[in-house]
């Protein structure tokens, strides 16, 4: 039985889709567990989005086992083509058939202090009215004592500033184990 896991993001210039590939990689760590990379529609036909991956449909949202879900820092927020889709699930929320699903969150800033805090705690708040299980990356994992860039124990982050970067070791370390800690406790949640 495979334990499929939604990588929801939207990203603009590519380094919320950099993290959310290496959450992917962190839960197809996991035996038994798939990542489905996803993102959402663009509300300005004319902006640029970076991404690639297919846009998600309720209905995968509804049949995964979890969520990891990224966003980069707009304004303190998450971005508002990813708010404009979770204000589109209230059939999914009547139907309570997102609770108990675990889920986690990450972001991307292009400063240090851009607002990565309080755009990860405003993605969680979807989340918590849908009744998921939130997780953050526990600081048991030795990157986040160590990063000078990114990561959080609210979820993984990166700073890329106003150009495309390459994320550091602690970042992709950061983002590969919260992968696979949503990833296993998704997989022992639906074995039960």
């Amino acid at each position: 039985m495979i334990t499929e896991v939604v990588v929801l993001y939207y990203s603009r210039h590519g380094a919320t889709r950099d993290i959310a590939r290496h959450i992917a990689r962190g839960i197809e760590s996991v035996p038994q567990c798939q990542a489905l990379l996803r993102t959402v529609e663009e509300i300005d036909s004319a902006a640029n989005k970076d991404g690639g991956d297919p846009i998600v449909s309720f209905n995968e949202l509804k049949q995964s086992d979890g969520l990891a879900m990224g966003s980069p820092v707009w304004f303190g927020n998450m971005a508002a083509p990813l708010k404009h889709f979770w204000d589109k699930t209230t059939a999914i929320w009547v139907s309570g058939e997102l609770i108990d699903k675990p889920a986690c969150v990450f972001t991307s800033s292009s400063t240090l202090h851009g607002g990565q805090e309080s755009t990860l705690l405003s993605m969680m708040l979807p989340l918590f009215h849908h009744g998921m299980m939130v997780m953050g990356t526990p600081y048991s994992e030795p990157e986040l004592h160590l990063t000078q860039s990114g990561g959080t124990p609210y979820g993984p982050t990166t700073v890329s500033g106003h150009q495309q970067r390459v994320l550091t070791k602690e970042e992709i370390a950061l983002a590969q184990a919260t992968g696979k800690r949503l990833a296993t406790t998704a997989k022992k949640m639906k074995e039960t």
